[in-house]
């Protein structure tokens, strides 16, 4: 039988697309209010990914998540905090946040390209140091030279590594350059098992795109059409400013509905972006993480 991802491909009219999201960042504006910036504080997996990153750094990074509802009472802390595999033991010693997830990227990280063996012992080591998420990127390598079933055997092998922690696939939009293939990379990480999609690495450019999100979004709307199952959709790479959170916020609304617009559904990947949503919200210059 056949896959959808083989079976439901999707041409798309550059100028449509773009009709599309004009309209919808242009709508973002209004979101400009208490709600939906609280809604993207709470979305936010925080994020380093730095070469310079080690146990002290991922510490301190987890102990500011920790205080956080002292220092801002009444806000909704992060959805999680994202780091390499090499210091998820040391988040997860100092990080008491209730309800605060722990990311750890995996699976060769940025670039997908080590052995598959390799990519699940990063994978059940991450998980077993105590990440509840893991984030991998899509084995681009093979699917721009139309080795789909190696791309999807890889998920579907990693998905397994991970046991009850939930997995992430980055698509490296900026790479895949056709809505097209956009369009068959996103349902093909679902179908592969992925519980969000997520837009880029932020290591290559063009990052995350409005553009990218919409088309994963259409995605997303018609495989939960097909299947009756909700995939999440992470945004992630360059998001640094209030104006770009809510545009995404405007994406996932006008797409996917207001059911996936919680933490449960929808991300945000950023390191930046945190301090930028609660200087919007007091309207003064604040500085936490």
């Amino acid at each position: 039988m056949k896959m959808l991802w083989e079976t439901t491909n999707q041409d798309f009219e550059e100028l449509d697309v773009e009709l599309a999201v004009s309209k919808i960042i242009q709508s973002s504006k209004d979101l400009k209010i208490q709600k939906y910036l609280k809604l993207a504080l709470s979305c936010i997996d925080l994020t380093t990914l730095n070469s310079t990153d080690n146990a002290v750094h991922g510490e301190k990074l987890a102990l500011k998540v920790s205080r956080f509802s002292e220092s801002f009472p009444g806000l909704p802390n992060v959805a999680a905090i994202c780091v390499y595999p090499t210091i998820v033991e040391s988040v997860k010693k100092s990080l008491s946040a209730s309800g605060v997830k722990l990311a750890s990227v995996s699976g060769g990280f940025p670039s997908s390209q080590t052995f598959l063996d390799v990519k699940v012992l990063e994978t059940i080591m991450a998980v077993g140091k105590g990440a509840d998420e893991i984030d991998i990127v899509l084995n681009l390598g093979e699917f721009l030279f139309e080795e789909y079933s190696k791309a999807f055997k890889e998920i579907y092998t990693l998905k397994g590594a991970c046991e009850n922690a939930r997995i992430k696939v980055i698509l490296e939009t900026g790479a895949l350059k056709s809505y097209s293939k956009i369009w068959k990379a996103s349902m093909l990480a679902m179908e592969a098992g992925a519980d969000f999609i997520k837009t880029s690495t932020g290591k290559l450019e063009p990052a995350a795109t409005p553009e990218a999100a919409w088309v994963m979004c259409r995605a997303i709307k018609s495989y939960y059409e097909k299947t009756d199952i909700k995939v999440g959709f992470k945004a992630a790479g360059g998001i640094v400013e209030t104006a770009d959170a809510l545009v995404y916020i405007g994406i996932v609304k006008d797409v996917l509905g207001p059911e996936w617009l919680n933490n449960t559904l929808f991300r945000l990947g950023a390191s930046r972006l945190a301090n930028n949503l609660l200087t919007s919200l007091f309207e003064e210059k604040v500085i936490y993480f």
